[in-house]
């Protein structure tokens, strides 16, 4: 032990071996950064394959834990991300929830180029799943995770394998918290801007002559839900989008359109619902009252689940830590008004 150490401290020397250090560590050192963020009071020094940690033996034991890991993820999947290093080193494990991006198992279809469309975390691999073994799932959870464009993938596979003839894609026409006014155009102008999610996963999927034919002899349709009513949709795979802003009486009448040959995913996110404030959630109350129907399956993703920015994960997190904090005060208020109205009553009863 060096003398300037104390006995608390520990010094550990690491052989980087089997992975590029440059692959390990990231352009420029980035990830490594990210571990002398996460680790302050841990000296981490790096020369080539080789990784010096000096500070408190539990920080350095810590710290070398999950430098293995990060090595061995690597190793094992060919690639390292700054987001799993960042859900690494908040306490979550990535192999719970990521899936190695190696091989063809987890392949939904071949996008435009040829490049193949993979399930990239275990939820939207059980996505999968549950759409081969029910004719409706209800995929929840929150913005990021990949619900849609999951469900559009598998929606281009039924149709190229002419598993079903046609492809529907449908959400509510609702703004989200603003008020656009007048739009200019025809119907079709006038609705796109609601439906333009749904194009952008589809250009991803096919060549733009082919999304164009497609959608031209109506392979391929793409309409407000209020646009279902009174059809009966069948040989077709149905996805319903931004599920979380129809209301009941919607997502009734949308369930009932479902012909004999028909699949359906239904999407949302409980926790942006743009409907106006006196008007429920349709789709809570259809996830409570078909839970036990047979045929129909379920899946929350949650912020685990997120592929997009790093930065999304952690504004989800921090949303649903205050929406929760909300919810204790609502509560608190409601049970304080609760006993002062009980004994307001108390003091006012007359006397025998």
């Amino acid at each position: 032990m060096d003398r300037n150490q104390t006995k608390s401290e520990s010094e550990i020397h690491l052989t980087i071996e089997g992975v590029d250090p440059l692959a390990l560590y990231g352009e420029q050192n980035i990830r490594l950064q990210l571990l002398k963020r996460a680790f302050p009071d841990v000296q981490i020094t790096s020369r080539g394959n080789s990784i010096k940690l000096i500070g408190d033996k539990k920080d350095t034991q810590a710290l070398k834990s999950k430098i293995e890991l990060m090595v061995k993820m690597l190793r094992e999947n060919h690639e390292l991300s700054n987001q799993i290093v960042e859900d690494l080193l908040q306490g979550s494990n990535p192999t719970e929830v990521r899936i190695s991006p190696e091989g063809t198992q987890n392949i939904i279809v071949y996008g435009r180029d040829g490049v193949p469309i993979k399930a990239k975390t275990k939820n939207q691999k059980k996505l999968v799943e549950l759409s081969k073994a029910n004719d409706i799932v209800f995929a929840i959870g929150p913005a990021g995770t990949g619900k849609t464009y999951t469900a559009v993938a598998l929606a281009v596979s039924a149709l190229k394998s002419k598993t079903v003839k046609k492809i529907i894609l449908t959400r509510p026409a609702v703004e989200a918290g603003e008020n656009l006014g007048f739009l200019p155009g025809d119907m079709k102008d006038k609705i796109d801007p609601y439906l333009r999610p749904l194009y952008d996963a589809l250009d991803d999927l096919l060549p733009g002559e082919k999304l164009r034919y497609f959608m031209e002899n109506r392979t391929i349709e793409i309409a407000p839900l209020a646009f279902m009513r009174g059809r009966t949709l069948d040989n077709a795979f149905i996805i319903l989008d931004e599920a979380q802003n129809c209301t009941s009486p919607q997502i009734k009448m949308f369930l009932t359109r479902l012909g004999p040959s028909a699949k359906c995913i239904i999407t949302g996110d409980l926790s942006q619902i743009d409907l106006p404030y006196h008007q429920k959630s349709g789709l809570t109350r259809a996830l409570d009252i078909l839970s036990d129907v047979d045929g129909i399956g379920r899946i929350r993703f949650g912020e685990e689940d997120v592929v997009r920015h790093r930065l999304v994960k952690e504004i989800i997190k921090k949303y649903n830590e205050s929406d929760e904090q909300l919810k204790i005060e609502r509560e608190q208020k409601a049970e304080s008004k609760a006993k002062a109205e009980a004994e307001a009553a108390t003091n006012t009863e007359p006397t025998p």
